[in-house]
C-alpha cells in the first residue's frame, strides 16, 4: 500500500485547541456523526475560529474533550474507574450533540427541589425527521424544529434572532406558545439546531433531559424525533 493511500484512509489531519488543550485527529473522526455539532462544524455548516497557531478553537472543557474524542474514534465510552465528572461530561456531550454518547451516559440525576422563593422556567425543543427506508445512505425527506415554552420573552427573542428561517406555524395552548421552523433540509436543520441549542443555553437554561423516539408511519418511511428539555431557576417576584 502506498503512503498516500494510507493517508487517504486515515483522513486529513486536524488540530484543535479546546479550552487551551491541543488535540490532533483526523477530519473523518470529527465527522463520524454527521448530525453532531462537530459534524456540522467540519462540514462547513457552522462558522469556525482558529487560534494564533492555526488550530481550530472551541471554548469548552479541554480536559474532558479527550473522552469526547476517544468516543468519536472508537464509538465506545471508556472512563477511569474513579471518574467523578460524569455530570460535566454529559453537559459536554449535550453541547457537541453526539447522540450515541448522550445515550451511553444515561439520564441525568434528578435535581433537588427548588427553594420556595424560586420556580422553574422550561423551554422544549424538538426535531422531527422523516426518513426514506429505500435510500442508502438513508435520506432525510423533511425536517422541522419546534420550540414550546411559557416564557414568551424567550420565544420572542428567538423569533427575532432567527429571521432568515421559515417559521410556518404558531399555536397557543395552556399559556404555552410554540412555533415550528421548516420544513428544511438535513444540513439546514443541523445548523439551525446547533444555533438554537447555543442560544437557549446562553439565556441561562441548562439541559434537563434528552430523548429520542423512532416510529414507522408508512412502509417506506421512518420518523425520528429528538426532544430536549431546558430549565432555568427564577426567583419569584414579591406581591
Amino acid at each position: 500500500m502506498e503512503n498516500g493511500d494510507l493517508g487517504h484512509m486515515m483522513g486529513e489531519p486536524v488540530s484543535l485547541n479546546v479550552g487551551g488543550c491541543v488535540y490532533s485527529t483526523s477530519l473523518s473522526t470529527l465527522k463520524r456523526y454527521p448530525d453532531s455539532m462537530l459534524g456540522a462544524m467540519f462540514r462547513g455548516d457552522l462558522p469556525t475560529v482558529k487560534d494564533s497557531r492555526g488550530n481550530y478553537f472551541i471554548d469548552r472543557d479541554g480536559l474532558l474533550f479527550r473522552y469526547i474524542l476517544n468516543f468519536l474514534r472508537t464509538s465506545e465510552l471508556t472512563l477511569p474507574c474513579d471518574f467523578k465528572e460524569t455530570e460535566l461530561l454529559r453537559k459536554e456531550a449535550d453541547f457537541y450533540q453526539i447522540e450515541p454518547l448522550i445515550q451511553c451516559l444515561g439520564d441525568p440525576k434528578p435535581l433537588l427541589p427548588y427553594p420556595t422563593d424560586t420556580y422553574e422556567e422550561v423551554v422544549e425543543l424538538s426535531s422531527t425527521r422523516k426518513l426514506s427506508k429505500y435510500s442508502n445512505p438513508v435520506a432525510v425527506i423533511i425536517t422541522q424544529l419546534t420550540i414550546t415554552t411559557k416564557v414568551h420573552a424567550m420565544l420572542e427573542s428567538i423569533s427575532s434572532s432567527f429571521t432568515r428561517w421559515n417559521k410556518h406555524m404558531m399555536d397557543t395552548r395552556d399559556y404555552q406558545v410554540s412555533f415550528t421552523f421548516g420544513p428544511c433540509d438535513y444540513q439546514q436543520e443541523v445548523s439551525l439546531r446547533v444555533h438554537l441549542l447555543e442560544f437557549i443555553s446562553k439565556a441561562g437554561f441548562t439541559i434537563r433531559n434528552t430523548r429520542v423516539l423512532h416510529m414507522s408511519e408508512r412502509a417506506n418511511e421512518n420518523t425520528v424525533e429528538h426532544h430536549w428539555t431546558f430549565c432555568r431557576r427564577v426567583h419569584k417576584v414579591g406581591d
